[in-house]
């Protein structure tokens, strides 16, 4: 099958989702490795792909301690068209900001006020979505209904980003709503066939018990899709598209 742009971003998500799910530990860098030379060979069309999986090895790397290795990955990415400098002041990555070569790389990357805007956005909803799962995990807990709830996600933007690097971090995003989700999903199908196993065996099962649970779970769920249409990308009227200098280094405060 011949690799297109459409094909390796699908790719690229499957592999953040595996490193999300089973850990660097498990999942290894090959996939990433193997996605940063297929991108590569599509030339320009490719290169913000590229770029994804440099960044993500550069992380990687400054994770385990390699920060030569990091800025070796980051200088790839920026070169090929990252510029996510919301995602460079993550608590993982602030101990490479007093390398003058981190510097460097920073200062040369450009972005508009309007991808500045999304870029805050998107990692605002990693966390929150992060947060939702945690909530929902302990909402779950003791629920004696055989029902599974969903995780209620906030839906991507669709807007036309000025850089390329925007879709860098849409498909970050979507990668841990996958991850998650999957996680969530997992663990009501566990809750429910568990309760339904019970039901059948145990003549003492609280029915109207259960009846409640589900009824409030069911009403959970919807309060949470309705939070998460709520709080959709919206573009603020007058947002700059020029491209421009991204904030000073260590002047941005990661999205808590």
């Amino acid at each position: 099958m011949v690799d297109t742009v459409s094909s390796l971003a699908t790719r690229l998500h499957e592999v953040l989702v595996e490193f999300l799910t089973k850990g660097p530990a498990v999942a290894g860098t090959r996939g990433l490795h193997d996605l940063v030379a297929r991108a590569a060979a599509l030339g320009p069309d490719g290169a913000w792909l590229a770029a994804s999986g440099r960044a993500s090895l550069g992380e990687l790397a400054c994770a385990q301690g390699d920060a030569e290795l990091a800025i070796l990955h980051f200088e790839a990415a920026v070169a090929g068209g990252f510029n996510d400098c919301v995602a460079l002041h993550a608590a993982v990555l602030v101990p490479l900001h007093q390398d003058p070569r981190f510097r460097a790389l920073y200062e040369r990357m450009r972005i508009t006020q309007a991808d500045l805007d999304e870029f805050f956005w998107l990692h605002r909803e990693m966390r929150i979505t992060v947060r939702e799962a945690q909530d929902s995990s302990v909402d779950n807990i003791g629920r004696l209904d055989t029902g599974v709830s969903l995780l209620p996600q906030a839906p991507m933007p669709t807007r036309e980003p000025n850089t390329l690097g925007v879709l860098i971090t849409r498909i970050d995003l979507a990668a841990v709503q996958t991850a998650l989700q999957q996680a969530v999903v997992k663990a009501e199908f566990q809750r429910s066939a568990g309760n339904t196993s019970l039901s059948l065996i145990d003549d003492s099962w609280d029915y109207p018990r259960a009846r409640i649970d589900a009824w409030h779970a069911d009403e959970l769920e919807a309060r949470r899709q309705r939070a998460a249409e709520a709080r959709a990308f919206v573009e603020r009227p007058g947002a700059g598209t020029t491209l421009i200098p991204c904030p000073p280094l260590g002047s941005i405060g990661y999205p808590a």
